[in-house]
């Protein structure tokens, strides 16, 4: 190959440089730019992670796959990639299994790819992510000169370089630690991040940033199963604290006669079964954060005590005079209407307004597009990983299907959903395939939402009572509990999941409306 077509391949690319691109429309170009150069089924470019690859764009594969997480350790040709740094072309009957199988948009073809290439991009000496071009005929990248590609990957790596120092194709390189960690959620070895492309969900990645480097306390809002826990750790890695604990604390999971002693702790003797001196959650996070969820639960005594705290910084363990002073910042998250509640005389007006000084709404799934495919691609990975398959994917019907659906549980009904399909479909087979596909009548959209199955009972508006709106909204919660327990043969556990409530909201909700409780 001629250095013209090359050259005139990437002139475009070194004129956007001067341009100020979105992140995305840059990668576009970038891919772009290579499949006209190097004619194949499907491109893509990865950024290197620690030990994951995560995809920045793709062209010619599923939309989902940019919300996948290839851990390099499980694909062996992402680690033959990244170990050459020269570009590395697999021959069409290599047995190593293809990360894009079943990924390559092109229904009516073979979906296991044939054909691979690709090389790593170094910056600085070192890797930085891969570029990768698939083809579903076998034998057509035989005739492709390796150079070329290596041309255009070391351009494409000096793009890369320029466009960060621009801020939009990438941090700086001292961010991206930064970034890294703001997103991903230090839970065991779980490796999670704030995935989406949305607008609404942008926002709320510029308001975690805006807010994150302060010391403001921030109260997170928005609907069961949005992932408010996540956004409390990406405002705690955000901020300057970072690097001292963040502390967290289920209000609703507690006794209403332990919370006192979870938050501030107790000496022996402060009550029967104190046997210690034990130290809050308050005193665990000093110099940190501390993370109160559910916090419309808690009991307004308790809120007198809080208020306390978070004005002086100052604290008495049960059963003690002693003071400890703490210097805490405080995230507190919950989907329950406060305003509603002080109105109610439930909850502290003051204690209200000292948690809400900085208010982050979190955008419920149902408003943020087509985040539905980038999240399910996430966790079809981790669902593929985890039952070591080589490929699981989604039909189309299937994605219109997740893009149609209106999503009450959230992020964590779409968790659950993809691993219980995944599981369902993977049982229909009596030998395990090597590509899994789901399709729309794996995922059972029609049953998944309790709401939805009992608001289509009803032929008519119920009648308002004697009781008003509030005597007619208890007695409909308490006709759903008691269906959802006759269809679980009385087990609470599995009624919560399907009502998606806490255990512990439950538990309460239940004993208020008179449900009877089986021990």
């Amino acid at each position: 190959m001629t250095a013209k077509p090359l050259l005139t391949a990437l002139l475009p690319l070194v004129s956007d440089l001067s341009r100020d691109l979105p992140d995305q429309e840059r990668y576009r170009r970038l891919l772009q730019a290579m499949r006209g150069l190097l004619p194949c089924d499907a491109a893509a470019l990865l950024r290197l992670d620690g030990e994951w690859l995560v995809p920045l764009a793709v062209d010619g594969l599923s939309p989902d796959t940019l919300g996948r997480r290839f851990r390099v350790t499980e694909h062996p040709r992402f680690q033959v990639l990244l170990d050459n740094p020269e570009p590395t072309r697999f021959a069409s009957d290599s047995e190593l299994p293809d990360p894009y199988d079943g990924l390559v948009d092109a229904p009516h073809a073979n979906l296991e790819v044939h054909d691979c290439m690709g090389c790593p991009l170094m910056v600085d000496e070192r890797p930085w992510g891969l570029l990768t071009l698939d083809a579903l005929t076998p034998g057509q990248f035989q005739a492709l000169e390796l150079d070329a590609l290596q041309a255009f990957a070391s351009l494409a790596a000096a793009t890369v370089t320029v466009a960060e120092r621009i801020q939009h194709l990438a941090l700086r390189v001292e961010d991206e630690h930064q970034r890294a960690e703001v997103y991903r959620q230090a839970s065991g070895q779980q490796h999670k991040e704030m995935i989406g492309q949305s607008p609404v969900h942008k926002r709320l990645l510029e308001e975690i940033r805006l807010v994150g480097n302060s010391d403001l306390t921030v109260l997170i809002t928005g609907e069961t199963g949005v992932g408010k826990e996540l956004v409390a750790q990406a405002l705690h890695q955000a901020s300057t604290r970072a690097d001292k604990p963040m502390i967290s604390l289920n209000c609703a999971a507690l006794p209403d006669t332990l919370v006192e002693s979870e938050l501030f702790g107790h000496v022996r003797g402060a009550f029967t079964g104190a046997h210690g001196e034990r130290r809050g959650k308050f005193e665990l996070a000093h110099g940190g954060t501390l993370f109160l969820d559910e916090v419309g639960e808690l009991p307004l005594l308790v809120q007198a005590k809080l208020l306390r705290v978070l004005q002086s910084g100052q604290l008495q363990r049960l059963g003690s005079d002693r003071e400890h002073q703490v210097n805490v910042r405080l995230i507190a998250a919950t989907n329950r209407d406060l305003p509603e509640e002080v109105r109610a005389g439930r909850y502290r007006a003051d204690f209200y307004h000292r948690l809400s000084v900085y208010p982050l709404q979190v955008p419920p799934l149902r408003e943020r597009g087509r985040d539905v495919l980038l999240l399910a691609g996430y966790f079809l990975e981790q669902n593929r990983s985890r039952m070591g398959l080589n490929s699981l994917r989604l039909s189309a019907d299937a994605q219109a299907a997740l893009l149609a659906y209106d999503w009450p549980g959230n992020v964590r009904e779409l968790e659950h959903l993809i691993g219980r399909s995944a599981l369902k479909a993977l049982g229909q087979h009596p030998e395990r395939p090597r590509i899994l596909t789901l399709e729309a009548v794996d995922l059972d959209l029609r049953t998944v939402s309790p709401v939805a199955h009992v608001q289509s009972q009803l032929s008519s508006p119920p009648l308002l009572l004697d009781g008003g709106l509030r005597q007619a909204t208890d007695i409909y919660q308490r006709q759903m509990i008691e269906a959802c327990l006759a269809r679980n043969d009385g087990n609470w556990a599995a009624t919560s999941r399907e009502l998606l409530l806490d255990r512990a909201n439950l538990s309460r909700l239940a004993k208020r409306l008179g449900v009877r409780q089986k021990a």
